[in-house]
């Protein structure tokens, strides 16, 4: 076999190689993402994470009536307490432990950390309708 006609099947096998490869690369793309897509999980209106001294979200606006729930992602505890005594403060939150409270009255609540006060957070109530 000449250099010439080795050379060209090999850039013939190449050039299949990575057509097949896009191929599948695409087809597994259309199949795997969707599905790992509907399975992530996504935090819930009224939620908020307490991570690295921080809310997130730091405001969150919400209608009357929704139930906002704070979950303490921290190894340490934290507590909720309004800045206006808007709403009870929680008990301090381990890891993992979660406080709620219904907003049923809009308007605009401060919140903090009364453990560690720096941390603040805002609620946005807005009326139904």
């Amino acid at each position: 076999m000449s250099v010439a006609k080795s050379q060209s099947n090999t850039m013939r096998s190449a050039l299949v190689a990575a057509a097949l490869g896009a191929a599948t690369a695409g087809l597994l793309a259309a199949v795997v993402l969707p599905g790992f897509a509907q399975t992530t999980p996504q935090p819930a209106a009224g939620a908020i994470a307490i991570d690295n001294f921080t809310f997130t979200p730091q405001t969150l606006t919400v209608k009357a009536g929704t139930t906002v729930t704070w979950t303490n992602r921290d190894d340490i505890p934290h507590g909720i307490a309004s800045d206006n005594n808007a709403f009870a403060k929680s008990k301090a939150l381990d890891t993992d432990d979660s406080y709620s409270f219904t907003f049923t009255t809009p308007g605009t609540y401060k919140y903090f950390c009364y453990v560690h006060p720096h941390m603040t957070g805002t609620i946005v109530v807005e009326p139904n309708g």
